[in-house]
């Protein structure tokens, strides 16, 4: 056996303790009475699980799985389990995120289900022991545990920085980069005497755990200044591709580089997918070459652009969108101080500039080029935010003469669909809040330009998008028909009680709009071809067996709704 390393209870794992005691009634009475049907039944089918073997008798490869795929149970304790589930379910949520694995917590029975291939269920067992051991003291890990772990050495001075108030820090990182992370390696009645640093574990992905490492040391090095960089160490699992280059920034320069509350920094990070984190005054670029490689030229150009106008040879790259703009319009398209623009980059994670004139000598005649950097899908997104923003100041500008039509291709394309202008209305919604909302549910690009309706995405997320818009549409004409969602894989169906029809839709349809917000789903009431009314929730996003996103979650708030509504009827009535 490899040398063993103990884990403490940090502050962070303290507070989140205490919070997660405070609720853990609430949650599990919310929980068991959502699932309480689907939890009988499956207790009953599930008798002897704790004992049962990783393979199953049918066949993973008949359902569609991996070969290694299968189900391993675990028996914890109900203090245990408070510590699994976490406020609102979120440390369950943040296991099965990182392993990849599928979790489902039976809290009656006191039993966890992990399903996944063998390298997933490998992955959650260990991260959820490694909870479990949270509460009663020290974890241990053994060498073979650190196949997927980056350990960081933290100055002691600067561990309480790096935690943050009520662990914020360190869970908003865990969040970001979609990793676990725990001090290891000091005793917690003896934390502070004659250590200079705590060894921080870090467990997910190998992106994820640079990302978080870097972040961490940035943290850190605001307290303890050269701290990390007065000798820069090489990253343990640097390849042939993935590497780790930095450069060295002036104070001026590193201001500008990392922009508003950061913005600038992360603008450049999306669209060149290569980390960018600055550790003092030392920007770390982190990637495989080719991100590296544009996230080098993203920068040079940033750089450049506060000399005068930027001469950049985009014709020969593949990761450039030019987009030709009114003179007159490009103001229109900065915004003051640049808020337009950088709003765009931001939500859509693109780089853009204009190219090539003079901003002092603009508003002329003609056209500007708007360059847009970035992947391929945020790039698009971009243009044709930039389009919809010129079409109202210069209307047909890129409409005139623009027919309705589908691209036939399955991978990623552009559908046009033409609108009447009250249906536009209808459609983009106060705020742009319905656009936005089908746009999410749909997984596609939802763009008006005009009265046109542009949708970008692969063929089946165009296709879903259409449907959805059309639904839409058919609830301001009055009521929707959908005769049979049983073939589709994007639609939950529900039937409510009638007494409680009103009560879920709310006024005006209150209720299932707050539902749709934080679910990302798109919700009406529609008939069958029956004639029966019932609930439709439709989404890409299904939220998987743990429920904690998508339609499953969507299901679960219009159940709690249903619960509540048949609850206060017979209160109302003297129970019964």
């Amino acid at each position: 056996k490899g040398p063993l390393f103990s884990c403490s209870l940090s502050s962070y794992q303290l507070a989140h303790a205490h919070s997660m005691a405070r609720s853990r009634s609430r949650d599990s009475r919310r929980s068991r009475s959502r699932s309480r049907s689907k939890s009988n039944r499956s207790r009953d089918s599930r008798k002897g699980d704790a004992a049962r073997s990783p393979s199953r008798s049918e066949s993973p490869r008949a359902a569609g799985k991996p070969a290694d795929y299968g189900v391993e149970t675990m028996k914890i304790s109900d203090d245990d389990a408070a510590f699994i589930l976490g406020k609102g379910g979120k440390t369950k949520a943040k296991i099965a995120k990182v392993s990849g694995a599928e979790l489902e917590l039976f809290e009656r029975d006191l039993v966890l289900e992990i399903r996944g291939t063998d390298r997933q269920r490998r992955f959650a067992t260990k991260y959820s022991k490694c909870v479990m051991a949270q509460r009663v003291g020290p974890v241990y890990l053994k060498d073979e545990d650190k196949e997927d772990c980056t350990i960081l050495d933290i100055p002691q001075e600067a561990v309480g920085f790096v935690t943050g108030r009520m662990g914020n820090f360190l869970r908003s990182t865990e969040d970001e980069w979609d990793v676990i992370m725990f001090f290891l390696g000091v005793d917690g009645n003896n934390r502070n005497r004659g250590k200079e640093s705590e060894q921080l574990a870090i467990f997910g992905s190998r992106r994820g755990r640079r990302g978080a490492s870097l972040k961490m040391m940035s943290a850190a090095e605001t307290k303890v200044p050269g701290y990390f960089t007065d000798k820069i160490k090489e990253d343990p699992e640097e390849d042939d591709d993935w590497k780790t280059e930095t450069q060295h920034f002036k104070a001026d320069e590193l201001s500008y580089a990392l922009g508003k509350q950061g913005a600038t920094r992360r603008k450049l990070q999306e669209a060149s997918g290569c980390i960018i984190q600055y550790v003092g005054s030392t920007c770390f670029f982190c990637g495989t070459n080719e991100e590296r490689g544009k996230a080098k030229d993203y920068m040079k150009w940033l750089f450049m652009q506060l000399e005068g106008p930027v001469q950049v040879d985009y014709q020969s790259r593949s990761d450039c969108t030019p987009v030709g703009v009114p003179a007159d319009c490009v103001g229109y398209v900065t915004g003051a101080r640049r808020a337009a623009m950088s709003s765009i980059e931001a939500e859509c994670g693109v780089l853009m500039f204009f190219v090539g004139s003079d901003m002092k000598n603009r508003g002329g005649g003609g056209s500007e080029t708007l360059l847009i950097w970035g992947p391929d899908r945020g790039r698009r997104a971009a243009e044709l935010k930039v389009m919809s923003c010129v079409e109202t100041k210069a209307p047909g500008f890129f409409t005139k003469g623009l027919k309705e039509g589908t691209d036939d291709g399955s991978g990623f394309g552009t559908d046009t669909l033409l609108l009447k202008d009250e249906d536009i209305s209808y459609a983009l919604g106060k705020g742009g809040t319905t656009r936005i909302k089908l746009q999410t549910a749909s997984s596609c690009i939802l763009q008006y330009v005009g009265n046109w309706v542009f949708m970008a995405g692969t063929r089946r997320q165009r296709r879903r998008c259409k449907e959805y818009l059309v639904w839409l549409l058919q609830q301001r004409r009055g009521t929707v028909t959908v005769a049979d969602v049983a073939g589709r894989d994007d639609v939950t169906e529900m039937h409510i009680p009638r007494e409680c029809v009103g009560w879920v839709t709310g006024n005006r349809g209150t209720e299932l709009r707050k539902v749709e917000q934080e679910t990302g789903t798109f919700c009406f009431m529609a008939l069958d071809r029956n004639g029966d009314e019932r609930l439709l929730i439709v989404g890409s996003d299904s939220g998987g067996r743990a429920g904690d996103s998508g339609r499953a979650k969507a299901e679960k708030l219009v159940n709690d709704l249903v619960q509540e509504r048949m609850h206060s009827s017979r209160g109302g009535y003297g129970g019964g």
